[in-house]
């Protein structure tokens, strides 16, 4: 059954939330992921992500050819994206999936952090000093920690690094990329196919704007005692001083993490998370011709939080939302409310082509217990879902007698019941 609740005055703005802590971020992401992985909605119209062209026909081209995504990570709520996603090669920000492998690896105990892989020749001319790449420095034939690959991984977008942690988990690094392909799936990314841990371009590889987001997102849940690395200012290895090579964490105030990257085919893009206030979020930005493109697309797109949005209390923590039917029982009625404040980014102004809806399946079947999760409450721009939030009942509903079913039976008979998929 699909309830509509009132759509027309908004309340009032109230203080930022109190920073994410990890015991609320599970819950945060599996509702972004929800609202990210099914339709990527776009919640208000985008904001002007780069300096305008010269003209109407450059800036088509230019809206075409580069995607932008922006997730508000504290609340949940999806807030803009273009072109999510098309498709594009992530050069070396497919090392941030190269890095989520080996955290799942060490999170599982299937590897330890001072566990030390061999630099195999293969690695060393094809991402050490030979190769003329980004690289660590890391000596042939030596043996190096997990920890220190990963340093160097991350901090110096090290390509012999990304090698000697494929070679040393799966073997060889066709068969790291498969293990890379099977999580991006596991992890919904759909858009994406990696040929190898370093991002080298190839013609098999491809990822997009929504996937990257959905990757940046996962580690700030899973991986949050490893974030840390992608804002160290720099790492020594082999006696040798490298500072990070990410460009975007001097560039952007407040960011700190994650990747960037670069490929002939598909140009600059990057990935970043900041704290603006006390609200997480996370940006990506892809298809940019020049470093400075994306930079400034990246810190505008960051910016439009404080410009175009406000933070909206919907309903506080266990408000009534709707009334759910119920079958067989003492009552024909339940509440359904929610267990947290709704508490999200809008846009300021009108908001005319916002609505919220409560759907659940239905009817209850009584017994009925209190607490349980019976639908969810949705915030939707016209037709499209941008933020989630589940409905529990708020009583209990005990078994009906004998006449209150067959009460239930016949109207049932008479008028049947709308049951919504959700």
């Amino acid at each position: 059954m699909t309830a509509h609740v009132g759509a027309g005055a908004m309340p009032h703005a109230k203080p930022p939330l109190a920073p994410l802590q990890p015991a609320n971020t599970r819950m945060a992401i599996r509702r972004l992921i929800r609202s990210v992985g099914r339709t990527l909605a776009v919640l208000v119209p985008m904001v002007a992500f780069v300096a305008a062209p010269a003209n109407a026909e450059d800036t088509a081209k230019a809206a075409e050819s580069t995607s932008a995504v922006l997730l508000d990570f504290t609340t949940g709520t999806l807030l803009a994206n273009r072109n999510a996603n098309l498709r594009f090669q992530p050069g070396s920000a497919a090392k941030l999936m190269t890095a989520v492998i080996v955290f799942d690896a060490l999170a599982a105990g299937e590897i330890t952090q001072d566990q030390t892989f061999p630099v195999s020749e293969h690695a060393w001319r094809t991402g050490g000093a030979p190769a003329r790449v980004t690289t660590m420095f890391a000596r042939l034939k030596s043996e190096v920690p997990v920890i220190d690959l990963l340093r160097g991984l991350i901090i110096q977008n090290a390509n012999d690094a990304a090698i000697v942690l494929a070679e040393g988990m799966a073997g060889s690094e066709e068969a790291f990329a498969a293990r890379m392909n099977a999580r991006a799936l596991e992890l919904g990314m759909t858009d994406t196919r990696f040929a190898n841990p370093t991002g080298y371009d190839s013609a098999n590889t491809h990822t997009s704007a929504r996937d990257l987001a959905r990757l940046a997102a996962y580690v700030l849940t899973r991986h949050t005692p490893y974030y840390t690395l992608f804002s160290a200012p720099d790492f020594t290895w082999n006696g040798i001083f490298q500072r990070n090579k990410n460009p975007l964490l001097a560039e952007i105030p407040g960011l700190d993490g994650l990747v960037s990257g670069y490929s002939e085919a598909s140009g600059f893009n990057g990935i970043g998370s900041v704290l603006r206030g006390s609200r997480r979020l996370v940006g990506v930005v892809a298809g940019h011709k020049s470093s400075d493109d994306r930079r400034d697309a990246l810190r505008n797109l960051f910016d439009s939080l404080d410009k175009d949005y406000e933070e909206v209390v919907l309903y506080s923590a266990g408000n009534t939302v709707a009334q759910a039917r119920v079958f067989g029982g003492t009552v024909s009625q339940v509440p359904l409310r929610v267990e947290r404040s709704v508490e999200i980014l809008l846009p300021r102004g009108d908001r005319h082509d916002y609505h919220l809806r409560a759907v659940y399946k239905g009817p209850l079947s009584a017994p009925v217990e209190r607490g349980r999760k019976v639908g969810e409450l949705r915030v939707l721009r016209d037709a499209t879902i941008v933020y989630r939030a589940p409905l529990v009942t708020a009583d209990a509903v005990e078994r009906g007698t004998v006449t209150d079913r067959a009460k239930d039976v016949l109207r049932e008979t008479l008028f049947g019941w709308w049951l919504d998929e959700g």
